[in-house]
């Protein structure tokens, strides 16, 4: 029975992009049993997920787990992160290890002197390109998120107007040059003119009610009034989801959702797309934008202050849905 622990410490999206490995390795190699390290912060992505039979976690340094990590004698260790902390664990371990490439270099490129080399290829699959000498290949089942029971949100909690069906308009994310301004969603919002639920977290609330004001009879916020598998639960019974790229985009994709993907500094050709995307969803950007993009992650504000990559959305997408 192998025993197979997989390292990704951040965060929910890029975790979430992981769950095919895990499940991956759990059906097809027998008997395995799958352990997760990731950040203590995450681990409620995860507990849900029944391939899963042991989660670690540290709270900073890799030095924290070592010894409690060598107990159970690991067979393989899957990196999926492949950074100094997960470099300390190997080197610790000493098992036989199996790391995912970052394509580091191919993203800089493409950043700083917009010369595309990377592969055409999702990051999900590239994952999964990591545990193929183990006999390991992708069951094309996409991404998993599992809900306990007691998170599930019933319709009937939520505004009689959002009972029959709603959009969720995702409005949050880490960084500033990956969310659509605020006049932007507003005027996103009218032109859809159907029940809406903003998501996002208790950093998003004060935005949130400034939309929701714009049209109280079909706008409802549920920024900061939720958890993580709460607004899971919200996404899992949307009809459709607008969203930034960010970690409820991948939750939305694991349930199969119609996606529409709004991109602003970051783009699609990093590999982080809505992976397996059900019919209809769209990716939104600005394309041919010479500036873009101006990072792999995001700042906190356009360095070229124009902000054209989420200013100059084509906002008649959104009538599609």
């Amino acid at each position: 029975m192998p025993k197979i622990l997989i390292i990704r410490f951040s965060s929910i999206g890029d975790i979430v992009l992981t769950t095919p490995v895990i499940r991956c390795l759990k059906q097809q190699l027998k008997d395995a049993e799958i352990h997760f390290l990731t950040k203590n912060n995450f681990r409620d992505v995860l507990k849900n997920n029944p391939y899963i039979h042991k989660i670690h976690s540290i709270e900073k340094n890799s030095s924290e787990i070592i010894e409690e990590l060598k107990k159970e004698n690991f067979d393989f260790i899957i990196d999926l992160h492949h950074n100094l902390r997960s470099f300390e664990i190997k080197r610790h371990l000493k098992k036989k290890s199996f790391s995912f490439d970052k394509l580091n270099l191919q993203k800089w490129l493409l950043v700083n002197l917009k010369i595309n080399f990377l592969p055409p290829i999702h990051i999900v699959d590239r994952y999964l390109k990591t545990v193929k000498k183990l006999g390991v290949k992708n069951d094309g089942k996409g991404l998993d998120y599992f809900i306990a029971d007691e998170d599930k949100i019933s319709l009937s909690s939520l505004p009689g107007s959002h009972q029959k069906g709603f959009i969720a308009f995702v409005i949050g994310a880490k960084h500033f040059t990956k969310r659509l301004p605020i006049e932007k969603i507003i005027s996103i919002c009218k032109k859809i003119n159907q029940p809406i639920i903003l998501l996002g977290g208790k950093e998003d609330a004060e935005k949130a009610a400034i939309i929701e004001k714009s049209n109280e009879k079909l706008i409802f916020s549920a920024c900061g009034k939720y958890s993580i598998a709460q607004s899971a639960s919200l996404i899992q019974q949307a009809n459709a989801v607008i969203t930034h790229d960010t970690g409820l985009m991948h939750i939305a994709a694991a349930f199969r959702k119609r996606i529409f993907s709004v991109w602003g500094n970051t783009v699609p050709a990093f590999g982080m797309s809505p992976y397996m995307p059900v019919n209809g969803s769209k990716i939104v950007e600005v394309q041919n934008l010479s500036c873009r993009p101006c990072s792999k992650i995001g700042y906190e504000k356009c360095p070229k202050k124009h902000f054209k990559c989420m200013m100059d959305i084509d906002e008649s997408i959104f009538l599609e849905l």
